[in-house]
């Protein structure tokens, strides 16, 4: 007697691939969060970082000159290469911003300076005597330092 042996089907069936993909999709989602979450961090890490290089700065210039610098004086780059040696100008960039400047009010991707007395010019309209330095973070409200005097 011949017998004939049935060739065993080889392969995945459509419910085997489907689960698959599926399992795949979950693990690459879950990657795509985590990495997010992790670079939202280190960026406000590094905000965190620039206003405390800042701050330190300030308290220099304070410390030598008796009133703090405005925010013009902290734009131009002449006063800082100047007056400001030990200030990084990338200190002054958001890592999301795209100048070297600081702003007068909070704003997204911007660090803000604010002097006061509001008008103060370091001349006639009088010594600047007090700041606040303010960071945007990404996972929820500010970051603020403010003068030590």
């Amino acid at each position: 007697m011949i017998s004939i042996k049935k060739a065993a089907a080889k392969g995945f069936t459509i419910v085997e691939l489907l689960i698959v993909i599926v399992v795949i999709g979950i693990l690459a989602a879950l990657v795509i969060v985590t990495y997010n979450g992790i670079q939202q961090k280190a960026r406000d890490t590094e905000r965190k970082t620039d206003i405390n290089a800042l701050h330190g700065q300030l308290e220099a210039y304070q410390a030598q000159n008796g009133r703090y610098p405005t925010l013009v004086n902290v734009n131009d780059t002449t006063f800082r290469s100047t007056d400001m040696k030990g200030l990084d100008p990338a200190a002054l960039q958001d890592p999301k911003g795209s100048a070297q400047t600081l702003v007068a009010a909070p704003a997204n991707n911007e660090y803000a300076y604010a002097v006061t007395p509001a008008n103060c010019d370091n001349g006639a309209g009088g010594d600047c005597l007090q700041y606040t330095l303010t960071a945007t973070l990404e996972g929820g409200g500010t970051y603020v330092k403010q003068s030590l005097n």
